[in-house]
This record gives C-alpha cells, structure tokens and sequence, in this order.
C-alpha cells in the first residue's frame, strides 16, 4: 500500500524544492511530476485563486489525474505535458475536485506564470480538449504576469426557464437585475450563466445551497453562475458560484471574464478595449482580472493577471 506522506522534494532542472506540509499527496503516484501551487489573478502578495499546476513527460491516467486534483483540493488543478522538444507546445486539462472541466482561466493564468518560469518568458501553445489557446509569461516587478488568449466567445438570454431557475438559486427576483445587461447564457471556453444585479449589497450576500447549485448548474451543463455588479462602465464587481466543482465560489475566474466579454462586446457595451474585474473580496482573497478585447464578433480575448507562488 502507498504510503501518504506531508512533503515532498521534486527535481526540476537540476534544482530541488521542497513543497511542505500541506497537501499530503501519494510519492509513488507523482514521484515524476512537479506539482506546483500558485494562486492566479493576486494583488501583490495577497489574494488570488489557488490552482495547481502539474507538470510532467506524460498525463497520467484520467482516474490519476481526478484523485490528484481533489487531493490537493483546489478549486481547479491544471496538468500539462510538452508536445514538442522545444517546450513551446503543451497539451493541457483540467480537473475540479469532482469533475473535468473544458477550459479554466486561472489555472491557465497560472500554468503561464509556471512554464515562463520553467522555460522562459514567451508565448506557449496551449492544446485543450476542445480548442487550441495561448499563453503569454511576461516577468515584472510584481512577478510573473501571464496573459491567455482565449478561445472563441459566444453568448445568448437566458431562456425563461433558465432564468428562473438561476434566480431561484439565490433567491433573488428580477427585481434584483440591472436593467442594463440582460441575464444571459455566455461562452469563453466554458459555459456559464451571467445575472447582472443592481445593487452591491445583494452581490455582497451572495447565498445559497451547494448540492441544490451542483444539480442546476449539471443539468443546464453550466460551469459556474457569474454575479455582477456595473461599478463603472469599465470596472466590475463580480462574484462566481462554482457547485459544478464542488466549491461554493471561486475567488477569481477567469473563463468567466472572457465569457463577460464577449458578452459586452454582442451587446455593443462602451468597454473601451479593456475593463477590470474585482472578483474575491467578499470572500477575503481580493483579486484582479485585466481583460482586453477587440469588436470583432467572437473572437479571442486576452485575459491578464498576475500569479504568486504560495508556498514563496
């Protein structure tokens, strides 16, 4: 039987690291991976979403790959292999702690952060199980920033029953909406549902029942349900409910924040080629999402953060 064991030293590029305590993870399991643990879109030294980021020759197997990720227990843990010598292409999935899922931004954010350091600054090809992005690790004086590019983005109104569910999820009216965007289905990568509310105070209270959250959110095949609150045209106060994954929020999303954008852009919202989005604070982990886009219908967005090494 394998033993559990609290820290392990890996080998990368003739350097050892130790990683302590915290999660316990099977040695004869990843003995050949270097697992690291960084939290995506940080302000400075705090905040952020946590994400793993696994990288090795090969995926293991998806059953591997399922345990690994709710062992380390992060809202979602991103695996990558090389595809090529030079290191420039790399295939990439994503697991939750209950579920794989087509397309994360954070942990995307923080694979970039990851390779720039493993490889280099630059641009890296990105191979999903549906679509094909990059990501671009650029060093600064807050650390490693990393920008993805993401896939195509798509969006529609919510059909009235999928309003009413989404709502009665959080027990809200139609009321509680802005008028100014329409409640929404929007697409960057992954699916979700997007509830523009009127008042900061009810983005604030944000509540609900996670197990009544997972079997909406499965049925509709939604990854997460977006809350927004329009501080300015160009800045956003957002909250993401995650039950898909077996997490009640996420603290910063960033295949959401494409999805939002291609969703402004549709409805011909005075973005301005960029906005920002405040995402974390009401769960103490403040974090910032930069987000550039274009006019052009569905195309890709760039979403930028910053990403910090939890364990320093």
């Amino acid at each position: 039987m394998p033993k559990e064991i609290s820290s392990i030293t890996f080998h990368s590029n003739g350097d050892s690291r130790l990683f302590p305590t915290y999660p316990a993870v099977n040695l004869e399991r990843v003995f050949i991976m270097d697992i690291k643990h960084i939290a995506a879109f940080s302000t400075g030294d705090k905040g952020g979403n946590p994400a793993g980021v696994v990288l090795g020759d090969s995926h293991p197997s998806e059953a591997e790959m399922r345990r690994i990720a709710a062992e380390l227990n992060y809202s979602e843990t991103v695996f990558a292999m090389p595809v090529d010598d030079a290191q420039n292409h790399w295939r990439a999935r994503y697991f939750s702690p209950e579920s794989e899922v087509p397309f994360c931004g954070h942990a995307t954010i923080a694979l970039g952060a990851v390779l720039g350091q493993h490889a280099g600054a630059g641009r890296y090809q990105l191979r999903l199980n549906e679509a094909e992005i990059s990501v671009e690790a650029t060093p600064t004086d807050v650390g490693m920033t990393a920008t993805l590019a993401s896939p195509p983005t798509r969006s529609r109104d919510l059909h009235p029953e999928e309003l009413r569910d989404a709502l009665g999820l959080f027990g809200l009216t139609e009321a509680d909406l802005d008028s100014r965007l329409q409640p929404a289905f929007i697409h960057g990568g992954a699916d979700h549902f997007l509830l523009p509310l009127r008042s900061r105070a009810t983005l604030a209270a944000m509540s609900y029942d996670l197990d009544v959250g997972r079997e909406m959110m499965n049925r509709y095949g939604i990854v997460t349900v977006m809350l927004v609150y329009i501080r300015e045209d160009r800045v956003f106060d957002v909250r993401n409910a995650f039950a898909s994954g077996g997490v009640l929020e996420d603290p910063a999303t960033g295949a959401a924040a494409a999805a939002f954008a291609g969703r402004l852009r549709e409805v011909g919202w005075p973005h301005g080629g960029s906005f920002t989005l405040h995402q974390g604070e009401d769960m103490g982990a403040p974090s910032r999402i930069h987000v550039s886009l274009s006019d052009e219908a569905g195309s890709s967005v760039q979403v930028t953060g910053t990403a910090r090494d939890m364990r320093g």
